[in-house]
Parts: structure tokens; sequence; C-alpha cells
């Protein structure tokens, strides 16, 4: 009776509407920004529900990544290697190391051995200079924090970032078009990827250079990143009034840049921005955070209510999978330069708090958290849903750097001096080159060669046909 009942169209628009209504009923999360107690409680309720979404550590499943690619499933790679930086985040600010395990797991397992680079064959047909990037920004930051080392014969974090930037560095990563930068994607064969030069790809790398500049005080890691600073403004992804571009193609040189503002683009170079004012306490750097930060807080958090607003997507409905995540990125920056640029605080402060309390209205008391921050639980949990957790994460756990009390705790990114004790190989990754991702065919192999050759070309024609659709990242 049950099934037959619901299988009728009227059966089912009722399920609906009660559903819905649930929704509208349901009790919203309760949080007193005031309260370490209190914010340390709602965090946790939405660290449970987003590593509901991982099953990694399941039999038979693949530890370290989420439920994908599109179009079988939500998750592009490189979005776990973001989620599993928002854990480290979450246990250096609240201390809770319920997740600990698994996030080590995860950034072990997923290093692409024997090179260690995060560069793992399995996503080739899929993997950008960001992607990699993103992982490799999660192992700097287990650095930084002291997240615990691994054992002596496992990949370490700092050498771990230290191989994705050696690889982003080597020739086979950069050419002279557009006057040099990445490209957003790594290989060739990955159409109109690899034809885009894009913001995200290069301000990764500048992030991830900044920092291992700062924990090892080698210099040449410092260059690279004011190197790259000074390219975006010259092809003007950074114009003169801090705004950030997404990126351009090389079949114009780059000179046409696409205007579109994602707000990812914006928060790591704040980041990295921030970090190279506390190497250099040069008027230069300041000078550039001071515009980058003014600019992305009228631009994002706009007045009167200051909560976050992806504006490229969010007023159209039009927010893909990766973009419901994009917030908890920024609340992250933002909080670091909070922590490396103290001059930034007054301005930073009042928006995160604002902010972070529209995300916690956005969630309900189970911690299930919608996207849109300035109403009530919007029921959106499609495109997803583990970005939508992974932004009130962020925005739940740094806010602890605002309380009294709390902000002796959380101590600043450490380096090699100040506490740090990951092990760094400044070699690492120097001898990955992308043609080696390729092995040769040998005699045993011959025999599958043709029938691998199709499903190599189907693989490919399928990745182009995902970026054409605008399916992929």
């Amino acid at each position: 009776m049950l099934s037959k009942m619901m299988a009728t169209p009227l059966a089912a628009l009722l399920l609906l509407l009660v559903s819905l209504f649930g929704v509208a009923n349901a009790a919203a999360l309760e949080v007193d920004l005031e309260s370490a107690d209190s914010i340390k409680a709602a965090a946790k309720l939405v660290a449970k529900k987003l590593i509901s979404y991982y099953h990694g550590d399941e039999p038979g499943q693949t530890p370290g990544i989420l439920p994908g690619p599109p179009p079988d499933a939500p998750y592009y790679w490189w979005q776990a290697g973001a989620m599993w930086g928002t854990f480290v985040d979450y246990w250096h600010y609240t201390g809770d190391t319920t997740y600990n395990a698994k996030t080590f797991q995860a950034l072990q397992f997923q290093t692409g051995p024997p090179d260690n680079a995060y560069m793992p064959q399995n996503w080739t047909a899929s993997l950008g200079n960001d992607d990699q990037g993103f992982w490799g920004m999660s192992a700097m930051l287990a650095a930084e924090v002291g997240f615990p080392d691994p054992p002596a014969d496992q990949p370490q974090w700092l050498a771990l970032a230290q191989a994705v930037f050696n690889t982003q560095i080597d020739p086979d990563r950069r050419d002279d078009v557009c006057g040099g930068g990445l490209r957003w994607q790594i290989y060739s064969f990955n159409g109109a990827g690899y034809t885009y030069k894009n913001t995200i790809a290069n301000a990764v790398f500048l992030n991830i250079g900044a920092r291992l500049a700062r924990y090892t005080n080698n210099q040449s890691y410092a260059d690279w990143a004011e190197w790259t600073y000074s390219w975006l403004e010259e092809l003007h992804y950074i114009d003169d009034d801090y705004n950030v571009y997404d990126g351009g193609y090389d079949y114009n040189n780059c000179t046409v840049p696409n205007r579109a503002q994602f707000s990812y683009n914006a928060a790591i170079l704040i980041h990295g921005g921030a970090i190279m004012y506390n190497i250099t306490e040069d008027e230069k750097w300041k000078t550039r955070v001071n515009g980058l930060v003014n600019r992305t807080l009228e631009f994002f958090f706009p007045e009167p209510d200051r909560v976050m607003v992806e504006i490229p997507c969010e007023g159209t409905d039009q927010c893909n999978t990766d973009q419901h995540s994009f917030k908890g990125y920024m609340h992250r920056a933002l909080a670091t330069a909070v922590q490396v640029a103290p001059f930034t605080r007054d301005m930073i402060m009042p928006y995160l708090k604002a902010s972070t309390a529209g995300a916690a209205r956005a969630c309900l008391d189970d911690g299930t958290c919608g996207f849109l921050w300035n109403q009530t639980y919007d029921g959106d949990i499609g495109d997803g849903p583990a970005g939508q957790e992974m932004s009130a994460l962020a925005a739940l756990s740094t806010m602890l750097i605002a309380l009294d009390g709390e902000v002796e705790k959380i101590k600043p990114p450490l380096t090699n001096t100040t506490g740090g004790t990951s092990v760094g190989d400044p070699d690492a990754g120097t001898n990955v080159h992308i043609a080696q991702q390729f092995g040769p065919i040998e005699g045993k192999d011959r025999g599958g060669a043709g029938f691998l050759t199709v499903v190599v070309i189907v693989s490919i024609f399928t990745t182009l046909l995902w970026m054409a659709m605008e399916w992929s990242e």
C-alpha cells in the first residue's frame, strides 16, 4: 500500500511538501559567538555532518577522496584536498582530535608515490596545477600548525609542499606564453584547460612559495612569490583597484582577462600576501594586502549585513559544486591574515564575525548547513553538499581568534625556528617530469596497447566534453 501510494504524482508532491515543511520548522543551529564553548560545540556538529559525506575509509573505497569525479558523483579530486585542510584547521583552532586519524591517512594516501608530489596517476585526466596545489597547501598547513608528523619512512608535510612547489617551477610546466605563469591544466591533451592561464593556479603557487619562504627562511621561494604577484598585475588579473579576475587564454596572449571575480582567487592571494608582509615588513606588501583586503570585503561582504556572498554566481543560483566551498577558503585566509599581518585585524574581524553569524543562521541544529548565509537554512543539499559544510565549519572554527583566552592558545603559523618540527627536502619533486607520468610500453604490455589506446582516446574525448559543457571545475 505504501509503495503504491508513494508511486503516485500526488503522493510525491505531498511528500515534498512535508519535507519542505519539516525544513521550514527545523530548529536552527544555536551558537553564542562570544563563547568559546558554544563555538566549539557548534563546530563539532558541523564537522560531524561534513565527515558523513566521506566514505574513503570504508571497505572497498579509496582513502582520501570524496565521491567523484563528475558526472558519476559531485566532487573533483582537489576538493577533498581542501576538505582535509579544513579539518587540519578545525583541529588547530578547536583542539578536537576526532578526525585527525582520517585526515592523516587521506593526506598520506593521495601523495602519488613514488614521487610524492600530489600527482596520483588515477587523476591525470583532470589534473590541474591548482588541484595539485590545494593538496600542497593542506600539507603546508599541517607543517605550520604542528599537525602530528608522519613516521620517518613516510612523506613529511614540509617535503610534500616542497615537492609540489618544485614540480611547478619545472620548465615542463612553464613557457613564455603570456610572459610566463602556470597554465590551469598540467597536460596538453586537456584542451581548453591547457590554453587557460588562470589566477587560481598561480595564486596557489604564490601562496605555497610565500609560506615555504617563511617556514624555511629560504629567499628563493619568496622571489618566486614576488615574481608571480607582479606577473598577475602585469596581465591585469589584479587591477589597479585590487579586483581579482579569473584568468585569460593563451591564444590572445592573455590580454583579455575573464573578468569573473571568484572569492577563492582573492582569498588565496590575501593569505599569501599577508605571509609575504610578515616576512618582509615591506610597505609594498602592506599596500598590496590593504588593497586586496579592502576590495574583497567591499565586494564579497556587502553592507549593511557584511555576510559573505559568492557574488559571481549566488544571485543567479548558478553556483557549482566547487563554488559552494569558496566561502570557507575566504574565512580561513582572512583569519590567517589577522594573525600574520596584525594591521588587518580591525578591518577584518567585524566582517568575519557578521559573516559567521550568517553562516550559523544558515545551519540546522544537527549541523546541516545551507549555502546562502544571508537567510535561514535554504534547504540547499545540491551541488555537494560537502562544500556548504566546509564553509560553515571554517567560519565557526576561525571565529575563535576573536575571543580573549582563545587567541593565546591559537599560535600563528610555525616556522622551523619557532617550533615547527616537519622535516623538509629542498630537492623533493625535482625529478618529476610530465613525460615520466607515462611509462614506456614493455613487451608484455604490447598485446593490450591497441585496447588501451582506444580507452585513452575515449577518456580524453570525455574530458574535453566535460570542459566544453562547463561540467568541470
